[in-house]
Order: structure tokens, then C-alpha cells, then sequence
């Protein structure tokens, strides 16, 4: 009777590589690009360099997957704000979810996009970039959809939609770096409701 065959020893143990990803992305939240190494990442990850390498690539490759969960996942009230009925309500829920994104208790407090590389020497130049990138695309996503609202008449005819999406990205980058040295979830809200008292701003 032959007897089982058993895996090669030295074989790779498999691994999650979801939860990996999330942990990965909840470092690079914490700690930034370039103060997340690779030790911090694969401690984190609970795999070696060799099968990091692997599965996600280099450093680089990680954070702009880490960064696409985070879009996906912890951000994800950007996207569903953009779709409210009104350009008031896109700007309402656009505040509100970054004051809940960044003082969640059981997260890093702050915005992985707006931290991620804000002192990030010239190792993290790719980092800095695709991070830019990232907020430029948010505010033109915003832009479009003033704009839709001032062509339906939701917003005046006056109003400049790049200026309102600028306004409020500024406003919303500004909480979470406020919300990453320690001010609490009340204290930003009132900051996003002072911001909304007067909507559109005068001037837009």
C-alpha cells in the first residue's frame, strides 16, 4: 500500500492574502509610506519578504494596493456621497463620512490619503505622487458633479464648481489632519457644519 504523498518541506505556508492586504493597509495608515517598513509590514502581514514580494510586488506596489482597499473600503463614503440627490447633500455626506473616516476608534485616526506621504523624502516620491493623484482625482469627481448641479439648476448659474470642490476637499484635508493630532469626532463635526452653514459659499 503506497503511502500518502506529503508537501516538499520548505514549501511556502499559504496565507490570506485579503487580510494580509488589510493589515498591510492599516500601517501604511498608522505609521505613512516612508515610516512603514518592511519589517513593520510583514510583522503586520504575519509573511515573510520573500512571499510579500510575491503576492503584492515591492513597497510600491503594496501601498497602491493598500491604498485601493482603503478607496474601496474605509474611504468608500466618498463615492456613495457623490451620488446624493443634491449638491448640498453630496457636500454634507463628503464631510461627514471624513469626520467618521478619521476618528473611527477601531482605526487609524486621520486619512490614509492625506498622511500617507505628507513628509516623504525622496524614497517616497512614487508614494507622494500616486497620493496627489489620488486627492486631484477626488476634487474632479467633485468638480463634475457641481457642475451637473449647476447645469439641473441645483447650484446658481454664478457658481464655479471647481472652486466649491476645492473648497470642500481643502475642508475635508484639513479634518483629518486635525483629526490625526487628537481633536475629537464632536469637535470636527462642528468644523464640517460651520463649513455647510452657508451653502454654496458666498462668492462661489
Amino acid at each position: 500500500m503506497k503511502s500518502e504523498r506529503t508537501a516538499p518541506i520548505g514549501r511556502p505556508r499559504g496565507f490570506d492574502a485579503d487580510e494580509a492586504l488589510q493589515r498591510a493597509m492599516l500601517v501604511f495608515w498608522a505609521q505613512g509610506y516612508e515610516g512603514a517598513s518592511l519589517d513593520d509590514l510583514t510583522a503586520a502581514m504575519g509573511i515573510t519578504r520573500t512571499s510579500m514580494y510575491r503576492a503584492f510586488g515591492n513597497k510600491e506596489n503594496l501601498f497602491r494596493k493598500a491604498l485601493k482597499r482603503y478607496t474601496e473600503g474605509p474611504a468608500s463614503y466618498f463615492a456613495k456621497a457623490l451620488e446624493q440627490p443634491t449638491a448640498k447633500d453630496v457636500a454634507t455626506a463628503f464631510l461627514g463620512g471624513t469626520v467618521r473616516s478619521t476618528t473611527r476608534p477601531d482605526c487609524p485616526a486621520g486619512c490614509l490619503g492625506v498622511q500617507g506621504s505628507l513628509a516623504a523624502g525622496e524614497s517616497g516620491r512614487h508614494a507622494r505622487d500616486t497620493l496627489t493623484a489620488w486627492r486631484e482625482e477626488g476634487t474632479a469627481h467633485l468638480q463634475d458633479r457641481f457642475q451637473r448641479a449647476v447645469d439641473e439648476g441645483d447650484l446658481p448659474t454664478g457658481a464655479d464648481p471647481g472652486s466649491l470642490a476645492r473648497y470642500l476637499m481643502t475642508v475635508a484635508n484639513g479634518i483629518a489632519v486635525q483629526a490625526a493630532g487628537g481633536t475629537a469626532h464632536d469637535d470636527l463635526q462642528l468644523v464640517a457644519d460651520m463649513a455647510l452653514h452657508t451653502w454654496p459659499p458666498v462668492g462661489s
